[in-house]
């Protein structure tokens, strides 16, 4: 039995730290408290403890350390909802090592942003060498995409304007909905890969992740959601402190980052720090994220 005595606790259950002791039998906590004791102990007098650190939107283990890009985004279907991050993590990337280090526990993690659908994210702990082992939540969320990305990546396969990009998905949504009546009326429609994995979004169990940096592009993806009935997590959230009483209306919740990068294209422009302090004090539910690869996983504490 290990104590940790006299450290700082920021527990992310009270709003403020408080010094106490930490008592952890195996490898788990047991008991937080005053005048504990045990055959090990560490002092932490002077320090703050933390739980792990979250991030929900990464794509550690897919995009590489030392291989950007390998498994992070499929270039030859715009539309690709039948993809699983599961069956192409790789628990073995470098990254996973430095996200461990740096008292990051669990992330989200899943395909880039080149597709209007891309697959789904999943949520995994940060240690161990075969994903099955690591999973949370095997499919956390159906990722989408809007503004530059599709366009960039699919302007001579069909997609080159926001409007296409809008378009393409409200057709996937519409095909998912019609193929789920005929399954509920028992007509049995023909068997459609990636409209089934569409049916946990239908449904209202998963999330569409919007990818979504420009305001006008936080609004589209909040229309189509309400237009279809499903959940929704907004992701980036660049331009989003320009409109935040309007988010906090809506209640959506809010992944902002990353911002510790250069402004790479005109949609980043108005990048800036205060922007999850601005969203949160308007009374939208904020986290804070990487990116990773495009802000190391981690550096999560230093961002927030």
């Amino acid at each position: 039995m290990l104590c940790i005595k006299n450290g700082r606790i920021h527990d992310a259950v009270h709003r403020e730290p408080y010094t106490a002791d930490i008592l952890i039998e195996n490898g788990k906590l047991l008991q937080i408290g005053t005048d504990l004791h045990a055959e090990q102990t560490i002092d932490a007098a002077g320090l703050e403890i933390y739980p792990g650190f979250v991030d929900a939107h990464s794509h550690i283990g897919l995009d590489g350390y030392g291989e950007p890009g390998v498994d992070i985004n499929e270039r030859n279907d715009i539309c690709c909802p039948q993809l699983r991050a599961i069956d192409g993590v790789n628990p073995m990337d470098e990254s996973f090592v430095y996200a461990r280090s740096a008292g990051i526990t669990c992330v989200c993690t899943g395909p880039g942003s080149a597709n209007v659908l891309g697959g789904t994210f999943t949520a995994i702990k940060t240690a161990g060498t075969r994903i099955d082992d690591m999973i949370v939540k095997k499919e956390a969320a159906m990722k989408c995409a809007f503004g530059e990305n599709p366009k960039r990546c699919y302007r001579d396969k069909g997609i080159s304007t926001r409007m296409s990009t809008a378009a393409k998905l409200r057709e996937m949504l519409m095909k998912a909905k019609e193929y789920k009546r005929k399954l509920d009326e028992g007509k049995d429609p023909a068997f459609d890969m990636k409209l089934e994995a569409l049916i946990p979004v239908i449904e209202g169990k998963m999330p569409l992740k919007a990818h979504a940096h420009q305001l006008n592009d936080l609004f589209t993806a909040i229309r189509i959601a309400k237009e279809f009935g499903v959940k929704l997590t907004l992701e980036h959230c660049t331009e989003g402190q320009l409109a935040a009483e309007r988010f906090a209306a809506e209640g959506y919740p809010m992944a902002v980052g990353p911002s510790l990068t250069h402004a790479s294209k005109f949609e980043l422009q108005n990048k800036s720090w205060a922007t999850p302090g601005v969203l949160a004090k308007a009374g939208c539910h904020v986290s804070i994220i990487t990116d990773n690869s495009v802000i190391p996983q981690q550096y999560l504490p230093l961002c927030a």
